[in-house]
């Protein structure tokens, strides 16, 4: 069910991803994923590490192809073979935030340079003074001095290099961006700054995000709404609070259960959840994405979500 209240942004229907090998059956990274992203949100997409959601992200942007179902932007599809000023307008429109700020930078290039690359590849400025303001303003919107300019990616930290990350992504001037684990590799002290900075930035510049991590708690505290992913099929979405409070999918409740809590005491006398995939039965009733309750998605079979819809019963 869609919200008709709210515009959608980002549709995606049906998402298939693959990766062949020579002479070898192709690998299935992700499979029949569907999801809405509205304008002026954060949408979550967590999962643990190889179950795709990075996958999605870069299918996105069109770095991986698609190997069936649509991506459509802003009512345009914008998967597969599309006209050339549509893909530089998606260079421009969806920018993406990478993970490792140690790997996603030129060390051979001075700050300059990266953060103007975009513009470089879209002639979007109109001379080198415009190019330079457009700098100046980008690195000072991410809390960076801009004599920065003029150094090289090694003379930062891992916190001021994501900053430099993010200033690239946002000198195009984009709508929609896909942040990916963007602080999973910084001090736990630099975390709250960069997701501050980018819960900022969304409000004054109106953007709307693609939040992908592995890490639940951070979820909580950024995401609106979140989607979990097991092995490039989406089991959970749901609103955040929601999914915290109603869990349905075995996956989600063990995701959750490992969320650590501040207080030892109650750390310690905490149960873990394990998943266990054999816990399903899909040999003749196969599973279907639904519509448990206004907004909350599950994937289960019939025998599932009766079981589902008795939990969300006695939860109200």
């Amino acid at each position: 069910m869609t919200d008709h209240k709210r515009e959608v942004l980002l549709d995606v229907r049906n998402l298939r991803v693959e990766f062949k090998g020579k002479g070898k059956k192709p690998f299935i990274a992700v499979e029949d994923v569907s999801f809405q992203i509205y304008k002026g949100e954060t949408f979550g997409l967590v999962g643990e590490t190889g179950s795709g959601k990075t996958t999605i992200g870069r299918a996105i942007v069109r770095i991986n192809e698609t190997a069936g179902g649509e991506i459509i932007f802003k009512g345009k599809k914008i998967n597969g073979v599309i006209p050339k000023e549509l893909d530089k307008e998606i260079t421009r429109k969806i920018q993406m935030i990478f993970q490792d700020p140690m790997a996603s930078l030129n060390e051979r290039a001075k700050v300059d340079y990266i953060v103007s690359e975009g513009l470089y590849n879209t002639g979007n400025y109109k001379d080198e003074e415009d190019r330079q303001a457009k700098v100046r303003k980008a690195l000072l919107e991410v809390g960076l001095l801009p004599e920065f300019a003029s150094r090289f990616p090694h003379e930062f930290s891992g916190g001021q290099r994501q900053r430099i990350g993010i200033a690239r992504a946002l000198i195009m001037e984009p709508e929609f961006i896909i942040a990916d684990e963007p602080i999973s590799s910084l001090d736990v002290s630099i975390r709250a700054q960069v997701l501050n900075l980018l819960m900022e930035l969304q409000k004054t510049r109106g953007l709307t995000y693609l939040f992908i991590s592995h890490d639940l708690s951070v979820m909580r505290f950024i995401a609106d709404r979140i989607a979990v992913i097991h092995k490039g099929r989406l089991v959970e979405l749901a609103e955040t609070e929601e999914l915290f409070n109603n869990p349905l999918h075995p996956y989600t409740r063990a995701l959750l259960s490992a969320i650590p809590i501040p207080d030892p005491r109650v750390e310690k006398k905490k149960k873990i959840l394990v998943y266990d995939p054999r816990c399903h039965d899909y040999s003749q009733d196969k599973p279907k994405w639904v519509e448990i309750s206004q907004g909350h998605f599950v994937l289960g079979n019939d025998a599932e979500i009766e079981q589902y819809r008795k939990i969300l019963t006695r939860a109200s």
